[in-house]
């Protein structure tokens, strides 16, 4: 298992473009990524459950990865939690 913390930087929040483009990236790995926010798991490859975390702007979270491709999946997605995906 891999993990990696990020802030959101994300006006609005963890809102439903953000949670989507985070989504869309989880389900393309094998591994297991789970969002873990105020002490509470979120299953990232659900954007249902990424909403439901109500994620706001400046909120740390850790992102946690396990599976055969966890370092390449933690490395795509901590950019997307932090905004600094190009």
């Amino acid at each position: 298992m891999v993990k990696g913390t990020a802030v959101i930087r994300e006006p609005g929040g963890l809102h439903i473009r953000p949670a989507k483009e985070l989504c869309s990236a989880a389900v393309s790995y094998e591994c297991q990524v789970i969002l873990r926010c105020r002490g509470r798991d979120f299953n990232a490859k659900s954007v249902i459950g990424l909403l439901s975390a109500c994620i706001q702007e400046g909120t740390e979270v850790e992102l946690l990865c396990s599976g055969p491709d966890e370092e390449e999946a933690l490395e795509k997605m901590l950019p997307i939690l932090d905004g600094t995906k190009s």
